[in-house]
């Protein structure tokens, strides 16, 4: 190894230690109330899924009791959390059809003894057809959540609701539910592509059917400081969105992108990677920055 080689390497430890021993000094506060928290982003491949299992993850290993809703057909936040979610599993299907309570499709994950989770099964595909005909269709999860919260023994701290790519009736209960939307956006060419139709969709849901909901937070994904790309795109998305961009990014990582197929988040896969760490950055300035980062967001001049 060239002796550049080796100080950069050098440089890299020197930086995760030092990274860690912030992290493990910092008190991460808990919220008063519970933080429901919908990730969403229309444009597929931006890190949706991986974004809520790895920061739900994160947060409940600082702490925090932590409840994912997976709210996605493919079901792939539940294959994450280890939470079986074959088409007989009591799931959040028979939550939304008013057959079952949220209590009763609740599982803890074999990730963390704080992490539970609510699964998806193959026969959400077909919920968008029947949930039309019904009473009050874009309030079903928000209504068999707040019951679930009231009525819960302990409390949870956050709630993450990982939903579609696409605008279904799916999404709407999901942006109807929350409190706050999270974004992930990924540091790759286009990045911004689409982000004007999901705000807009947002606007939409706070005019009409939640007043409440705010883009709370932006996460910056699959960042590779090596590129001016990459650079270029962090740099544009904070002009744009200073309040709401987490300082932290998560950098595109073998380790993040491997999780999934064994069925695990980054944490439980490779806790001491560099992807897990970043990810535990997020959690914590999250965690200290509240809900009071929310805020209205123009479209106007956006691609």
């Amino acid at each position: 190894m060239a002796e550049s080689e080796k100080s950069l390497v050098g440089d890299h430890l020197v930086d995760k230690v030092r990274r860690r021993r912030k992290l493990a000094e910092t008190v991460s506060p808990l919220p008063d109330e519970p933080r429901i928290i919908t990730v969403s982003n229309q444009k597929g491949g931006v890190g949706k899924t991986t974004t809520t299992v790895n920061l739900a993850s994160a947060l409940a290993r600082r702490g925090a009791r932590v409840l994912v809703i997976d709210l996605d057909p493919q079901g792939n936040a539940s294959t994450a959390l280890g939470v079986p979610h074959r088409p007989e599993v009591t799931s959040v299907y028979d939550v939304l059809l008013g057959d079952s309570g949220l209590d009763e499709a609740l599982q803890q994950t074999t990730d963390h003894e704080n992490l539970w989770c609510v699964p998806s099964t193959i026969n959400l595909a077909g919920a968008e057809i029947e949930l039309v005909s019904l009473v009050a269709r874009e309030q079903r999860l928000r209504t068999a959540l707040q019951a679930f919260l009231d009525e819960a023994e302990e409390p949870y701290h956050y709630v993450f609701i990982d939903c579609p790519p696409s605008l279904g009736l799916l999404t709407v209960n999901a942006f109807v539910a929350a409190d706050e939307v999270l974004i992930p956006i990924q540091c790759e060419y286009y990045a911004l592509e689409g982000l004007s139709q999901l705000l807009g969709n947002i606007q939409l849901i706070q005019k009409h059917l939640n007043p409440g909901l705010r883009v709370s937070t932006i996460l910056l994904t699959m960042y590779d400081a090596r590129t001016n790309l990459a650079q270029e795109v962090a740099r544009e998305v904070r002009s744009h969105f200073p309040e709401q961009v987490l300082g932290a990014v998560i950098p595109r990582s073998v380790r993040i992108s491997e999780a999934p197929s064994y069925g695990q988040t980054v944490h439980a896969y490779d806790g001491a990677s560099i992807g897990a760490l970043a990810y535990l950055e997020a959690a914590a300035e999250m965690a200290e920055r509240g809900a009071g980062a929310g805020a209205d967001i123009s479209t106007e001049g956006r691609d």
